[in-house]
């Protein structure tokens, strides 16, 4: 076994961040988290690097507007991992982003760079819709940074998100669980992947270690958890021993309102579209330059939905 790559984490204050310093740690990485002049007042994450440094973590202080800081934090690790939102990817963090791919082609030191997506594929989202399809188009502009610069790399792509997802049985405005009635999209019967944060981060550690991940994207794809959506409000129904009302909402009528809805109800709108009527998590094969999490580390016991939803009761 080869000695474990020192890992740095931006973003690490975040909501996926910290699962990802926490897993880092877990499999025994020698982890680094950039503590930022920016942070100010904010005590709350304050508290989160410093909790990271009790568990061991090591904190570089680095901006993300100053390069030649960001070059000697870099120079400290072999693999970067960037866990800057999805949800406000768009403008600062594509230019973050952009900033960090500069300063790790800089260092030249790192063997593995991972880009923040954990999300749909880009490369397969081309079609999307306006104005959700910047999303993608900006991550696509990050991969070819990332390639034309020759950066090793892996990309992740974890589908949906459980706490955003399958907690409140893919409804949208709220993050808990239906009691009465429930909204099906279509039938309810397009196959969708929900994923524990906490596993996305445990795949995504596994990953940077290994030759089989090199230049790939991996894709997390549990397959006790692809669902559709009709199959998920059943293991609710059976958890709390009552049947919902079922209301079904058609194509048409799905996306007849969009035009009247702002900037972020519209990406909304677009991405549960194309994952729910379209389907776009699940109806493609994964081809030569992508591997399955799961395949690879049969090991990960990852959380069924089932068991999810149980904290919900």
């Amino acid at each position: 076994m080869g000695k474990k790559s020192k890992v740095l984490v931006v973003g690490g204050t975040g909501y996926l961040g910290r699962r990802m310093v926490k897993a880092s740690l877990e499999e025994g990485h020698e982890t680094y988290v950039i503590q930022r002049p920016e942070i100010g007042l904010d005590v709350d994450k304050l508290q989160i690097l410093l909790s990271f440094k009790r568990q061991g973590a090591r904190l570089l202080k680095a901006s993300l507007s100053d390069h030649r800081s960001l070059v000697e934090a870099v120079k400290m690790v072999d693999v970067v991992i960037c866990t800057m939102s999805g949800v406000h990817f768009r403008s600062h963090n594509l230019l973050v982003q952009l900033k960090l791919i500069e300063a790790i082609k800089e260092a030249g030191n790192v063997k593995r760079f991972l880009p923040s997506e954990f999300g749909m594929d880009p490369a397969l989202m081309g079609h999307a819709m306006e104005p959700g399809r910047v999303t993608f188009d900006e991550k696509m502009e990050v991969r070819k940074a990332i390639e034309e610069a020759n950066i090793p790399h892996t990309y992740v792509s974890a589908n949906c998100f459980a706490a955003y997802f399958a907690g409140n049985l893919s409804q949208m405005g709220t993050l808990l669980p239906p009691t009465d009635n429930v909204l099906l999209y279509g039938r309810g019967n397009v196959k969708v992947v929900y994923v524990d944060e906490d596993d996305v981060a445990r795949y995504t550690i596994k990953t940077i270690d290994d030759p089989r991940t090199l230049n790939k994207t991996l894709y997390i794809r549990p397959p006790e958890n692809i669902l559709t959506q009709t199959e998920l409000i059943q293991k609710w129904e059976k958890l709390i021993g009552k049947q919902l009302q079922k209301s079904i909402i058609s194509e048409q009528a799905f996306l007849s309102p969009i035009r009247d809805l702002d900037y972020a109800q519209q990406v909304g709108i677009g991405h549960f579209y194309h994952i729910f009527y379209e389907g776009c998590l699940t109806n493609f094969e994964i081809g030569d330059q992508g591997e399955e999490a799961s395949q690879l580390y049969p090991e990960v016991n990852y959380t069924r939905m089932d068991e999810y939803l149980k904290l919900y009761v």
